[in-house]
């Protein structure tokens, strides 16, 4: 996959990259990054030398049939980690065990500490279960990283990419060990996550909202909906005053 898709999207969208000294040539880290589009997954890695473990929902690894086993290997290659999103915590813990895993075995654990894709290009705020538990329980240094122009590229809900470089920027490692073991605490579990988005938010340049994404991403989609009635509403009464 690092030679195949990586070498294409390299090759297509020549992406710039600022800070990879920062990636350590062996050994476990984290990498927090902003998220701008579906893409991002792919873009990091493929500028990379050392394989990213990234999670994805479990459903792209059991759709039955001959396009979901395609599917199911193509995540695979990719170094996508199935995360059963079901249970009472559902995502959350799933992805801190996983997380973990990967740490434990000395790898690169890719997370967007947002938690979904920013709706409009803004930074939200961090959520601070799984990055902040992941890095605690590990000692795993924090390494910031910020995707430029990403959602430029391939919006949400475009199918089909436009051809334009997209930048990285790596910050230097964040070293959190002087909280390790404190995982249980909630204040510190902010305190690590609001450090690590503040630098991201500095290297991506983002204007920064401090309300969750997933919260943001409801107030659009009701502010749509009250438009689309308000529409509704007026084309009624003029239909009505007509008559």
């Amino acid at each position: 996959m690092k030679f195949s898709i990586g070498g294409s999207l390299k090759l297509a969208f020549r992406p710039w990259v600022e800070g990879l000294e920062n990636i350590p040539a062996e050994g476990p880290a984290i990498l927090a990054s902003n998220h701008l589009s579906f893409s991002d997954s792919f873009f990091l890695p493929a500028v990379l030398d050392r394989k990213v473990t990234f999670i994805a929902k479990a459903e792209y690894f059991t759709t039955p049939g001959v396009k979901g086993k395609l599917t199911a290997a193509f995540f695979k290659g990719v170094g996508q980690l199935p995360v059963d999103r079901s249970g009472a915590r559902g995502a959350g813990e799933a992805a801190i065990k996983a997380g973990i895993e990967v740490i434990e075995g000395g790898g690169l654990f890719g997370i967007y500490p947002e938690g979904t894709r920013s709706p409009d290009g803004r930074l939200y705020r961090g959520k601070p279960g799984g990055l902040a538990r992941v890095a605690l329980a590990t000692g795993a240094p924090v390494i910031p990283v910020a995707m430029i122009d990403t959602e430029k590229i391939q919006p949400p809900g475009k199918v089909v990419p436009k051809l334009m470089r997209p930048g990285i920027r790596i910050g230097k490692p964040l070293d959190f060990t002087r909280y390790q073991g404190m995982e249980g605490d909630r204040f510190i579990l902010r305190s690590v996550t609001d450090e690590v988005m503040y630098e991201i938010m500095k290297l991506s340049g983002q204007e920064y909202v401090d309300i969750y994404a997933t919260a943001a991403k409801r107030q659009i989609a009701e502010a749509e909906k009250a438009a689309k009635e308000a529409v509704k509403a007026e084309i009624a009464a003029r239909e009505e005053s007509g008559a």
